[in-house]
């Protein structure tokens, strides 16, 4: 490999995932076979699930030439292309002092040319699709909560009837008589 130009700059996480594949980085279960340090799978594994893994260099130079407009650091770009905010929530703490370098309508443009642009990382559109499959998760936790508590009176009120039991046959109370005996 031949470094063509040392330091050129920070990286998009697009660029770290790109570079990855380059070298043969896969979700392959036999990760054996790969050239890539056990450091540079995990990175991998984690970039897959970011928002990189969708993005493209088109992507990325679209939302460039649409950045030119707010005056940006060059840091909130590379932390807004990487993070792909999508509320404004999320993109007020990537940005310095947006509410005195930005109105409130110029945030909210700026938050729409971000998920207009920039794709979705795959988690996301897991949980949209996903927000029906987890009603069937809560109810099942409902269910277990509901069954763990029935198990605890059942166990409470068998516990009861063996005290019962023992005290009918005499078997509680022996402790006391045991306990008086020593104190003599």
């Amino acid at each position: 490999m031949k470094i063509k130009e040392a330091n050129a700059g920070p990286l998009t996480n697009f660029e770290v995932l790109d570079f990855l594949r380059s070298r043969g980085a896969s979700k392959d279960p036999n990760k054996i076979m790969t050239s890539i340090a056990p450091s540079e799978s995990k990175v991998f594994d984690y970039l897959v699930d970011s928002a990189a893994c969708n993005q493209t260099k088109e992507h990325i130079n679209e939302f460039l030439e649409k950045c030119n407009n707010y005056r940006l650091a060059k840091a909130e770009i590379l932390n807004i292309i990487n993070l792909r905010p999508s509320t404004l929530v999320e993109i007020d703490p990537i940005i310095e002092k947006p509410d005195k370098r930005f109105g409130q309508d110029q945030l909210e443009e700026l938050v729409n040319t971000v998920v207009e642009v920039l794709p979705e990382p795959p988690s996301q559109k897991d949980a949209e699709q996903g927000n029906n499959a987890d009603e069937p998760k809560a109810t099942n936790k409902k269910n277990m909560d509901e069954n763990a508590a029935e198990t605890q009176t059942t166990d409470q009120e068998n516990m009861d009837e063996d005290d019962d039991e023992l005290i009918d046959e005499g078997q509680i109370g022996q402790d006391e008589e045991i306990e008086q005996m020593e104190d003599q």
